[in-house]
């Protein structure tokens, strides 16, 4: 069994997170054989580590240092190789306004709110692989 676990392929999730303990956080969170958490400290960063390695989601704070999560979230939208990848929000904006423009508006996965529980995050990265996966098979055939 662990021979068919090494032998998949990895899921690579960018996450975009400038606080280094949180992002050590979610790291553990998802802490997983088939996933690959690739970090980034800002939302340049995010965005070249996003063209690089094509990540399966991307995890993203919408307070940043050097630009906004939007920022980041649109120029995703704007390239071909990155408008169909899954984002989740992960922020300290709660308010229901912002969950509601994320979600209804924007389109995002998900909308979580720091602190949340590592269930909550581990099923919504399930999920936004999950959507991603029957995308591909449906752009296939």
């Amino acid at each position: 069994m662990a021979d068919q676990a090494s032998s998949e392929v990895k899921k690579k999730i960018v996450v975009v997170e400038d606080d280094e303990d949180f992002l050590t956080l979610v790291n553990m969170m998802l802490a997983d054989e088939n996933i690959e958490v690739v970090p980034a400290l800002d939302g340049e960063t995010g965005l070249e580590a996003i063209r690089a390695c094509r990540p399966d989601v991307v995890i993203l704070d919408l307070i940043l240092p050097d630009m906004n999560g939007w920022e980041v979230f649109m120029q995703m939208r704007n390239e071909v190789e990155s408008k169909d990848i899954p984002v989740i929000i992960l922020t300290n904006q709660g308010t229901r306004h912002d969950r509601t423009f994320s979600l209804f508006v924007a389109q995002v996965h998900d909308y979580l709110t720091k602190p949340c529980l590592p269930s909550q995050l581990r099923n919504s990265v399930a999920s936004a692989l999950g959507v991603k996966g029957r995308e591909a098979r449906r752009n296939r055939g």
